[in-house]
């Protein structure tokens, strides 16, 4: 929103400063974000041209003598036919930067004659569009002063930030209003002329929708005059960034922004029988004032007589009936319509208008009326002409909540005390009724702040008039003793998953929760009820079954850019399902090429390593151990989902019924399937589905145990089927005495025909650590066979000999 300092004036009356009125904006909620002082018109002068002779090398260019007021002739090449002797107007020496040439003078040699700067055009100062001549002020203009003072162009532009509930303050009065309340001035007052209308209005109004048009004032202006609009309305157009077209067209744009009551006018020659306010229907076409054919749908309103559309209501004039400067009986209209419904069709359309901008957020009902005769007085004012009476249709609503307000309010939500005479003061100086007494009072809404509703809003304006600067600092309070925790295990969980996989040396992403349907479907989702009902395209229409897809597509882009090693995580949640049980907090990780811990990569000894599913399981199992599951409880089973590679990968149990994940290298038709390259491995686990730790635990373990006892390694040979699982011979070689046994590892696998058909052989090497004594060879031999009969029995397993 821009206004001028003079603008500003003309509805109030102060003595501030230009930089006490931005001060009090911003600390009032409207913030300044520009202040233009228009400096750039300081170094024109009044001038006058003491001679003019014409120019010895050409015809139609003349040689003047100009007296800038400092008693020093200037010498000026001119070539515009008005210029002569005598003549008083705008000067620029050489250095001033002209803006309507968006050009700096410097001193000019035209056909051999030197000029030593420009006696300027209303264009060339962006005053108007008329360039035939140099501008021609009164004979008594003032020599040698300002011409920006003169002129009135050294009026500040002020440009403020309106959020989107303050629909008040998108008119110059609703600024002056605020400030007012604030202490910078008084309020002039405002009354809409009365207008006294010769006869009825000849256009009649319908309104077929009135739930997108509650109200519609008309009224017939006959035998105007449409020609330029008077300078100061054009200087002031001009200065916020509008073009002046005519008067008609700049009046209605004048007390858009002068009072935030946008208008519009119908050249009454071209419409043609009634108005009717209706909805549009399906491919019917309009073509607006911009010149550009728009094909509206049904659900949008307009304003049409019997040749079919002529406005798009709150949006948009027709250029069928706009006004031009043969315009001699003009339809000045000013109506309310329903914020929704202008927004939605605007953003259909991709129309952008200054009455869009304001009927969107709210209009003010109130002013339909008043804004209707002071428009119909402008026009008599500045085009002549005789006004019909007002054709008024349908009702304008009238504003009718009332909230109960305590003043304790005040406090509770502010910590602020401010004192109630103080606060109906500020509410009263805004517009709003205050009625009753005591502790509890009655604040009438007025028709203008569609944003308050209630008492918080009622507090918000109390606060924002008496002085958010006035809140005194407060140290917090000192806490007695130590917090509680304050992370719930979900967030400590995830927050050490990802310092664990950090510190593995993976790099965090973010990724969408969206992705293709074909993707969510290679990972087992795809589900009808995890597609979007609005997509914002095909590559995001389905919620993600998991965090792998979108890693995988962000390694590939990494390494469509040179950058194939890479190891990617993330910590986020996934999709199996609509119902809130079925999303899962999760932590998954990838790792491409030679992307491997230790980092290796291409290296002068030899060939690198490709990541392989050992190391998507070692990543694993990190964030286990960080999330404090000890990797030694949990079991781990060959295979793994269909998009992992069926026999290089794993799932990771809790027991036969918790599965916390899987790991492994991706499936080549996975990888096919999202267009990634290999080699890649990865990994995904459900935090959510690890125990919680016990509330209170028994007894405080230490953190380091040593033993001054001597260990004892024995290795054992099992003979086991094929298909036996190592990790099974190392739970029940580790059960066999969980007091003794502090581990149990694997060491060597061996296949051959004298071990029969279909069977192996697996060596353990299993680590006694006594704790209170020196082990006997009995008592190594009685565990030792313990192991041997635990292994026999859990798996089938005998010793080998």
């Amino acid at each position: 929103m821009k206004f001028t300092l003079s603008w500003l004036k003309d509805h109030l009356e102060t003595e501030a400063s230009l930089d006490e009125i931005v001060e009090a904006l911003t600390m009032i909620g409207l913030e300044v974000e520009a202040v233009d002082s228009r400096a750039q018109f300081n170094a024109f002068v009044i001038a006058k041209v003491l001679t003019a002779e014409r120019h010895p090398d050409a015809d139609k260019l003349q040689v003047l003598s100009v007296d800038t007021g400092d008693g020093k002739p200037v010498q000026v090449v001119c070539g515009a036919p008005n210029a002569r002797a005598g003549l008083v107007g705008a000067f620029a020496a050489p250095g001033t930067y002209v803006p309507g040439i968006d050009l700096t003078l410097a001193v000019g040699n035209i056909r051999g004659v030197e000029s030593h700067g420009m006696m300027c055009s209303e264009r060339e100062l962006e005053l108007s569009d008329a360039h035939d001549g140099i501008i021609d002020l009164p004979a008594d203009a003032p020599v040698g002063t300002s011409f920006a003072a003169y002129a009135g162009l050294d009026d500040p532009v002020i440009e403020i930030g309106i959020t989107p509930n303050r629909p008040d303050a998108l008119g110059v009065r609703g600024i002056a209003r605020d400030l007012e309340a604030a202490g910078i001035g008084t309020m002039k007052p405002w009354a809409a002329p009365k207008i006294a209308g010769n006869g009825a209005c000849p256009v009649k109004v319908s309104i077929e929708t009135p739930q997108f048009c509650p109200a519609f004032g008309l009224r017939l202006v006959r035998g105007v005059k449409n020609g330029p609009a008077p300078k100061w309305m054009q200087q002031r157009l001009r200065a916020i960034g509008l073009r002046p077209i005519s008067a008609l067209v700049d009046i209605t744009n004048y007390v858009t922004f002068d009072l935030g009551r946008p208008l519009h006018v119908f050249d009454a020659a071209k419409v043609k029988g009634h108005l009717a306010v209706r909805e549009a229907r399906e491919g019917e076409a309009f073509l607006g004032l911009d010149g550009r054919e728009r094909t509206l749908s049904a659900g949008m309103c307009v304003i049409a007589d019997d040749n079919g559309v002529e406005s798009l209501s709150g949006i948009m004039g027709g250029e069928e009936t706009g006004c031009t400067a043969e315009t001699t009986d003009v339809l000045v209209e000013s109506a309310l319509w329903e914020p929704l419904n202008v927004a939605r069709t605007g953003r259909t359309l991709g129309i952008n208008t200054d009455a869009r901008y304001r009927f969107e957020r709210g209009a003010d009902p109130a002013m339909m009326a008043p804004g209707l005769d002071h428009a119909t007085a402008l026009v008599i004012e500045l085009c002549g002409g005789e006004a019909s009476e007002a054709e008024i249709a349908g009702e304008v609503p009238q504003p009718d909540l009332i909230v109960d307000f305590p003043f304790s309010e005040i406090r509770r939500l502010t910590g602020i005390k401010v004192a109630d005479d103080r606060a109906v003061e500020i509410l009263e100086s805004l517009g709003f009724a205050v009625s009753g007494t005591g502790e509890t009072v009655q604040v009438a809404v007025p028709s203008w702040r569609p944003d308050v509703f209630g008492k918080a809003d009622i507090v918000e304006e109390v606060m924002r008039v008496n002085g958010v600067n006035r809140i005194a600092p407060q140290p917090l309070p000192s806490m007695g003793s130590v917090s509680q925790k304050i992370l719930t295990l979900g967030q400590t969980r995830s927050r050490n998953a990802r310092r664990a996989l950090a510190a593995r040396g993976m790099l965090e992403a973010v990724t969408w929760s969206f992705i293709s349907e074909d993707h969510a479907k290679a990972f087992g989702g795809g589900k009808p009820e995890l597609a979007l009902a609005n997509p914002i395209s095909a590559d995001m229409a389905h919620m993600r079954p998991s965090l792998l897809p979108g890693l995988l597509s962000a390694a590939q882009r990494n390494a469509d850019h040179g950058v194939g090693d890479v190891a990617l995580f993330e910590v986020s949640h996934l999709f199996k399902g609509d119902r809130p049980e079925e999303q899962h907090r999760v932590a998954s990780g990838i790792r491409r090429g030679t992307a491997k811990l230790d980092g290796s990569g291409r290296h002068w000894a030899g060939k690198a390593e490709a990541v392989t599913v050992f190391d998507a399981k070692a990543d694993a199992l990190a964030v286990l151990e960080a999330c404090g599951l000890e990797a030694s409880k949990v079991q781990i089973e060959a295979g793994g989902p269909d998009w992992l590679h069926p026999g290089r990968s794993g799932t990771i149990r809790l027991g036969p019924k918790i599965v916390l994940g899987a790991f492994g290298e991706l499936h080549p038709m996975t990888l096919e399937t999202l267009d990634v390259r290999g080699p890649v491995c990865g990994f995904e686990l459900y935090l959510d589905a690890i125990p919680a730790p016990r509330a209170k635990p028994t007894r405080t373990k230490p953190a380091l145990q040593l033993s001054a006892f001597p260990a004892v390694r024995r290795d054992f040979a099992f003979v086991l089927e094929r298909d036996k699982d190592a990790a099974a011979l190392l739970r029940a070689a580790s059960g066999a005495d969980k007091k003794l046994i502090s581990s149990v590892a694997v060491f060597d696998v061996f296949e051959g025909a004298s071990l029969g058909e279909g069977r192996k052989s697996v060596a353990i090497e299993v680590t006694l650590q006594p704790t209170d004594r020196t082990l006997t060879d009995e008592e190594i031999d009685a565990v030792s066979q313990k192991i041997i009969d635990n292994v026999a029995k859990s798996t089938g397993g005998v010793l080998r000999g």
